[in-house]
């Protein structure tokens, strides 16, 4: 219990409202139900329903689903070609989920990091380094708003690097008029349920390279073939396949898939109830000098709002980071830190990575708050972290006796 909820009283929510939490209909639970009864669980039509639909929504050639988003970011390391050569290096962002980067090193290769853009909180294409070595570049669209797509590609192709899409939080996203998705050389999406759509866990990878498309398929089904037009010896008979890759079993079931369809339904909606809560933030929190909010009008992209990060101006509080995170849970807020710099990760330091590495990434780090966001949040809800944002920095603003 911290100090402010001791002296505080009564918190401004009994029970906490968490940072983000799927929303499934009774349409969501009767397509999954339809999808039980039915001959198939796995490896059915539902399947091919959701990866059509999720291609034609984000406008790509192809979609190919896994079992998670992390096993969907493997699966386009393998179809990028990531050979296993210990000098073979991928780029990614010191500021995201460790499975941006951990992706890289399942291959045996070199994860390689750059600093972040402080306005946008993306890969700041300035500090991506090429070597004769890279291999990949993995943006993250952190928060939902995409990176600076163009640019990156215009580096990757110079350089012969392919563009790996970590849009987990940015289905739904666009950039110059475009969805993500049908951009880079390969996009990764993530269904867990505190993300855009769910299907429980399960992810996919959208592309339009035909041989991107085919390696991932098979990557994902323990690099088995069924297609005699693919066999490299002769077929024994019907039952005859062939294991052409050493891949992995990173299906997605068709129930899930099934729910996926039904999600993306709405999606549009998700989208909209999303920004209408952003809005609110922001005409709220504008003012506060104690906290940076996030830009909220890009001229030439638009961001899926998967979360919403402010950053604590630590100058004008009495107390760090940690105290305000702890006050906020303490009124019912759950609050969370997205993300812990990678380098900061035991791992990654046994790798030579050090703090003071990535100087803007871990300012930012220091400072920042996600504030809960998610389409099923009501009116209360909003107001309640308002109301509790308010009072927390109210509490601990400098100049304040307590």
């Amino acid at each position: 219990m911290t100090k402010l909820a001791i002296q505080g009283g009564k918190p401004v929510r009994d029970t906490l409202l968490p940072y983000g939490h799927q929303w499934l209909s009774n349409k969501d639970i009767e397509a999954v139900t339809k999808t039980l009864q039915s001959d198939w669980l796995t490896q059915g039509s539902k399947v091919d329903e959701f990866e059509q639909a999720l291609a034609d929504y984000v406008g790509a050639k192809y979609a190919v689903t896994f079992s998670n988003g992390t096993a969907a970011i493997h699966g386009a390391c393998f179809a990028a070609g990531l050979d296993g050569q210990l000098l073979t290096e991928g780029i990614t962002s010191a500021i995201t989920f460790a499975a941006s980067a951990n992706c890289i090193e399942y291959f045996d290769n070199v994860a390689i990091f750059a600093d972040i853009n402080k306005d946008t909180l993306n890969i700041d294409i300035n500090q991506i380094d090429i070597s004769g070595n890279t291999k990949v570049i993995i943006p993250v669209d952190f928060t939902g708003l995409p990176a600076d797509l163009d640019s990156i590609n215009i580096v990757a192709e110079q350089n012969e690097c392919v563009v790996i899409e970590d849009a987990s939080h940015a289905l739904g996203a666009t950039y110059k008029g475009r969805k993500v998705g049908s951009i880079s050389d390969m996009t990764v999406f993530s269904f867990h349920p505190v993300k855009i759509i769910t299907t429980g866990e399960g992810g996919a990878v959208t592309t339009n390279n035909p041989e991107f498309y085919e390696r991932l398929k098979l990557f994902r089904t323990h690099g088995i073939t069924k297609d005699s037009r693919k066999f490299v010896n002769e077929s024994h008979g019907g039952w005859y396949h062939e294991m052409q890759e050493l891949g992995y079993n990173y299906r997605l079931t068709d129930f899930q898939c099934a729910l996926g369809l039904s999600q993306l339904q709405r999606i549009d909606l998700f989208l909209e109830l999303r920004k209408e809560i952003v809005e609110q933030y922001d005409s709220a929190f504008r003012d506060m000098p104690e906290l940076t909010i996030p830009k909220i009008d890009y001229p030439d992209r638009t961001s899926a709002w998967h979360l919403y990060v402010i950053q604590l101006n630590l100058d004008k509080l009495k107390v760090g980071r940690r105290e305000i995170y702890d006050a906020l849970r303490a009124e019912g807020i759950g609050v969370q830190v997205h993300y812990i710099p990678v380098h900061y990760h035991p791992y990654y330091q046994q790798l030579g990575y050090k703090k003071g590495d990535y100087p803007v990434a871990e300012a930012y780090y220091e400072r920042c708050l996600s504030l809960p966001i998610f389409p099923k949040m009501n009116e209360k809800d909003v107001s309640d972290v308002i109301q509790a944002v308010n009072k927390v920095l109210d509490f601990y603003r400098k100049g304040v006796k307590k």
